[in-house]
């Protein structure tokens, strides 16, 4: 590996083509806009933004995409077929990528040609491409399951027809990193000035290996996907590829790693496919830890239990400390400081095992939950502490009525009521809160989720709110839960509040 270290390495990204193609997603041309936007500023080299000829809606999103501006160059899609190419010539994309089955099973079952009328119209494709002055990108589709000597001939014609770049994909997932290295190594063994590029999807959960082994192999080019997304099991996730070469083989990408974690939230949001828990580098476990070994070691020092060559810092995630069943006494300890409380080892051995018999009852213990067991174990002090106590909420909601929340609370003592409107019951109620707080408290919300924890109409939500102060740029996030969505999201923003206002008064 260290012979591949400071090699660089194209980023070549299909979210905006493969995203289509996921099962239940479509995007509209202003989501793959926005899409487009983000990738450029993640510092991506190409992004393919469609495939032009298949829809008027196709066409008119590449053409939008295209005409953005973007630093990176814009692809559209097209068969060896003079109307596609067309399409995107007429969509205005820097780059055309041409495509043609080789294996003979998609051969005998799809396009129903000759090998040789295959290698001239692949030429012809690639030959109209150059003439126009666009970069061409050229296809063996179905190259893993395609006879080896079929695959060097049809490369080494489109490389004598001028051809820029030529991809080996792995179109139906089959290949073992092992053949797939020696494929592409024998491939760019016989190639003398095309970039070799590769594109694998994920039917094994292969798909980020044979990228890495195709680099190893020689390739220059790999083809990701935010997310993962991609037909079936999707394609080669964009995050692990890059930082695969980025942290194990010391690779040169031109991404701009602390935005991988804010692309993958928006490409979640967009496409409404959910990113998992568990998702390697921008899943919300990833840099997470609830074992008391792990979490005493990772507060000791990071690299104990986390690879160390790659930081939560540099893909632009949090690191986190989880209470649970596994908890240890340093992890609780930890919090409770963040959260401004300071027990006796005492105290502290208490709220240890009240958390754990919460974990053992198979609840996860939330902040909230550890701020309400402190609370008890540590008396009268904690409660001290507490800047914003409520005392009743009422809500007001019809669907003739403007919803309005009533609050009445103790904000430092003094007691205060104040009523607010909102387009909904819970931000009605959310807006009573913030504005109870005068205005020399500035919250903003910046994070909000509702999940049912169980099923039916009186389901258990769990709301999780984020809040921030601006002037001090400080961000805390509580979570509670409550069959009635409206008071478990006022409880929520309220024990936010509170650990945000113990923090400012420790650095005032």
């Amino acid at each position: 590996m260290e012979a591949l270290r400071g090699e660089k390495v194209r980023i070549f990204d299909t979210t905006l083509r493969d995203g289509e193609q996921t099962p239940g997603v479509s995007l509209t041309p202003e989501e793959k806009i926005a899409i487009a936007r983000q990738l450029d500023k993640l510092g991506v080299n190409v992004i393919e933004a469609g495939f032009p000829v298949s829809s008027r809606g196709d066409f008119e999103a590449v053409r939008m995409v295209a005409a953005e501006g973007l630093a990176a160059d814009v692809c559209g899609l097209s068969r060896i077929i003079r109307k596609d190419i067309d399409a995107s010539l007429d969509a205005g994309v820097d780059m055309v990528h041409v495509f043609v089955s080789t294996s003979d099973i998609q051969i005998q079952h799809t396009i129903k040609k000759s090998r040789e009328e295959i290698v001239a119209q692949s030429v012809d494709a690639v030959e109209y491409v150059k003439d126009h002055g666009r970069i061409c990108l050229f296809s063996a589709m179905d190259a893993t399951r395609s006879p080896l000597p079929f695959l060097k001939e049809i490369f080494g014609a489109v490389e004598e027809a001028g051809c820029d770049i030529i991809n080996i994909p792995d179109t139906v997932g089959v290949a073992i990193p092992t053949t797939f290295y020696h494929l592409v190594k024998e491939i760019c063994h016989t190639t003398k000035k095309m970039v070799v590029d590769v594109h694998c999807h994920n039917d094994f959960g292969l798909a980020v290996a044979n990228n890495l082994a195709a680099f190893e192999a020689g390739a220059r080019e790999v083809q990701v996907s935010a997310n993962g997304l991609g037909e079936r099991a999707g394609n080669a996730n964009l995050a692990e590829t890059v930082m695969c070469l980025h942290s194990m083989y010391g690779a040169v990408t031109s991404i701009k790693t602390p935005y991988l974690v804010e692309t993958a939230k928006l490409v979640e949001r967009l496409s409404e496919v959910r990113i998992s828990r568990t998702a390697p580098i921008v899943g919300e476990n990833a840099f997470a830890h609830e074992s008391g070994i792990h979490s005493h070691g990772v507060l000791e020092r990071t690299d104990t239990f986390e690879p160390g060559i790659m930081t939560p810092e540099m893909v632009g995630h949090k690191r986190r400390i989880v209470l649970g069943k596994h908890t240890g006494k340093h992890a609780v300890k930890q919090s409770l400081s963040e959260m401004g409380y300071a027990p006796d080892e005492s105290q502290l051995q208490e709220i240890l095992g009240r958390v754990k018999d919460l974990g053992d009852k198979g609840k996860a213990v939330t902040s909230a939950d550890l701020q309400t067991i402190a609370e008890v174990v540590i008396g009268e002090l904690a409660r001290e502490k507490q800047a914003v106590i409520l005392k009743e909420l009422a809500v007001m909601t019809g669907s003739t009525l403007t919803s309005t929340a009533t609050i009445r609370a103790v904000v430092r003592g003094e007691e205060k009521v104040l009523a607010d409107i909102g387009v909904g019951p819970v931000d009605a109620a959310l807006n009573a809160v913030r504005g109870i707080l005068g205005k020399e408290t500035s919250v903003k919300i910046s994070d909000f989720r509702i999940e049912a924890i169980t099923g039916g109409s009186d389901a258990l939500a769990e709301v999780v709110i984020g809040v921030e102060n601006g002037r001090l740029g400080r961000k805390v996030t509580a979570r509670s839960a409550r069959e009635d969505i409206v008071m478990a999201s006022v409880e929520a923003l309220i024990n936010a509040i509170n650990r945000l206002m113990l923090l400012e008064e420790e650095e005032i």
